[in-house]
């Protein structure tokens, strides 16, 4: 049930100003997109632009990532906000002039709308720094979408010297309207395991089974049982999801196959399944195999945790959404997603909230799901995102 907001929107001359910028540089970052930890000219650009806005950006932080400190005109405490930089390896289908001109790379998830957002945040608080307390730390982070450029960031130290007290993140979210704010307590997103399997048989003629062990068979058995162990031995209060998304078996219709590879991801939000689930999965794996004598290699990767939001944090996003977004549109309070995101690594460390941003409008045809070759999304909420970052600082600060 959406919650319906006490107050037309709010967002300053200041930042309503800065929106023909905020489009410019998301299209520059649009056109010129970069995998993980090869955003040397996103990196570079974002640089230049904090450089002239009066910062001393830290550069090369876990190979590719920027960092900005800037301090308040009192003391006071210390605040983290982040963006990620990367792009997909999508070819690009939409006609637009800021279409992407790298062949089979596009931002197809929205992190050059981030990137463009913490900048604008960027510019207002240069521009006011005199006029709140504390110290900020702008972090430009690379590789979310795999293999993850938040833990190595954390280990270069990024949350240290000064120590990172709370923190914020916002995502664009083409699942709710342009304008909505999605802000929950506790697990947002799901943690993204990846996991893969080859099966060992014996393979042999079609005409002869008898002479083999079938590592087909035995691996879409093995397939086939994983489905019950989130329907049969996960709790149906604990949302989980276990996908095989590749299979491989065999060269030709008369042979039986002697060897079996699939692999897939698992997704959860209750952290006491990441021990549970690999070992549920795995003996699955193991019976079969071994009533059918074959054998076989398990690979179980832990990627991303799930994302918890700190629950103060998260009533203070929902405080300043209330304040801002439409009453028509207002606030949707238990929005929920099994996507990985590595922002969960930051809130492992520090108390902090991921939201939503609403970004879809299906008059616009901006209404593609995310990683989709058409996916975009509608500019106009780029300000809005600076808003409600700039007053999730002013409120926790106190100013």
């Amino acid at each position: 049930m959406v919650s319906v907001a006490p107050s037309v929107p709010k967002i300053r001359p200041e930042i309503q100003a800065l929106q023909p910028r905020l489009v410019e540089w998301r299209r520059a970052l649009h056109r010129r997109p970069e995998l993980g930890f090869r955003e040397v000219e996103t990196a570079a650009r974002v640089t230049q632009l904090l450089r002239q806005w009066g910062y001393q950006p830290q550069t090369g932080i876990a190979q590719t990532g920027v960092m900005a400190v800037l301090t308040g005109g009192r003391p006071g405490p210390v605040l983290a906000l982040r963006a990620d930089m990367d792009a997909l390896p999508i070819q690009e289908l939409n006609d637009v002039p800021y279409r992407s001109e790298i062949d089979g790379v596009m931002h197809a998830c929205g992190h050059d709308g981030h990137t463009a957002i913490l900048l604008g945040v960027a510019h207002y608080l240069a521009q006011h720094r005199h006029h709140w307390r504390g110290t900020v730390k702008l972090i430009f982070q690379p590789a979310e979408e795999g293999p993850g450029g938040a833990k190595p960031m954390i280990e270069s130290g990024v949350l240290e010297q000064p120590r990172v007290e709370a923190m914020f993140g916002l995502h664009l979210w083409n699942d709710l309207p342009a304008g909505t704010v999605g802000v929950r307590s506790g697990p947002l997103m799901a943690a993204s395991d990846f996991f893969s399997c080859r099966i060992q048989g014996r393979g042999g003629h079609g005409a002869k089974p008898e002479q083999t062990i079938d590592a087909l068979v035995i691996g879409a058995q093995v397939v086939v049982a994983f489905q019950t162990v989130v329907a049969r031995q996960v709790s149906p209060l604990e949302p989980a999801v276990v996908t095989v998304g590749e299979f491989h078996a065999g060269s030709a219709r008369n042979v039986i196959a002697d060897q079996a590879y699939f692999g897939g991801t698992v997704r959860y939000f209750h952290p006491d399944l990441a021990s549970t689930l690999p070992k549920k999965l795995e003996a699955i794996v193991q019976g079969i195999c071994t009533a059918y004598g074959a054998h076989y290699e398990w690979n179980y990767e832990y990627l991303y945790p799930p994302l918890i939001n700190d629950p103060a944090m998260a009533d203070l996003v929902r405080s300043v959404a209330e304040q801002v977004v439409e009453p028509a549109l207002g606030v949707v309070p238990n929005c929920q997603t099994l996507g990985g995101e590595d922002m969960a690594f930051f809130l492992q460390e520090v108390p902090g909230c991921y939201f939503f941003l609403g970004s879809a409008n299906p008059t616009k045809g901006l209404d593609f799901p995310h990683h989709h070759p058409r996916f975009d999304f509608d500019e106009e909420v780029l300000c809005l995102g600076v808003e409600l970052l700039v007053r999730c600082l002013e409120q926790y600060i106190g100013r």
